[in-house]
């Protein structure tokens, strides 16, 4: 079955910040907008940035331990081909961005290894990318 394009709409307390660094640092195409919310064509998914308020996970992550490293509790992101991932890693260093987990290979010589990279947007929403080499370990056990 082909992948379909996930719908996601996330709030932002400042959507000029937001705005720049999904268009900007990312380079994600701008879609709709208004002034409240902007469409982005994010990997090739739908994710809305939302005017809103600060929210509690916003200004004070959660997380859990996986593979040594405090996984931020929630966070999103995409499972991208293993060449696009190191590009995606390269241009967000070369931006100078902070990560809350910098990239590394998780799970290093077991079932689901794969590359990581955490990160948080302006407004404090934790962002995951990942790549696997066999994508088959996707949903390994």
């Amino acid at each position: 079955m082909a992948l379909a394009p996930f719908h996601l709409a996330i709030p932002v307390h400042d959507l000029a910040a937001a705005r720049h660094f999904y268009g900007e640092v990312f380079g994600c195409a701008e879609g709709r907008s208004s002034e409240h919310w902007v469409d982005f064509d994010f990997f090739g998914h739908q994710l809305v940035i939302h005017q809103a308020p600060k929210l509690a996970y916003q200004e004070a992550a959660v997380s859990n331990p996986v593979d040594g490293h405090d996984v931020p509790v929630p966070h999103f992101g995409v499972v991208l081909g293993w060449a696009d991932w190191e590009a995606l890693a390269e241009r967000l260093r070369s931006r100078d961005t902070q990560f809350v987990i910098e990239p590394y290979v998780r799970f290093k010589g077991q079932v689901g290894e794969q590359a990581t990279m955490f990160l948080l947007d302006p407004c404090g929403n934790a962002l995951e990318f990942k790549a696997f080499k066999d994508i088959g370990q996707l949903f390994a056990k």
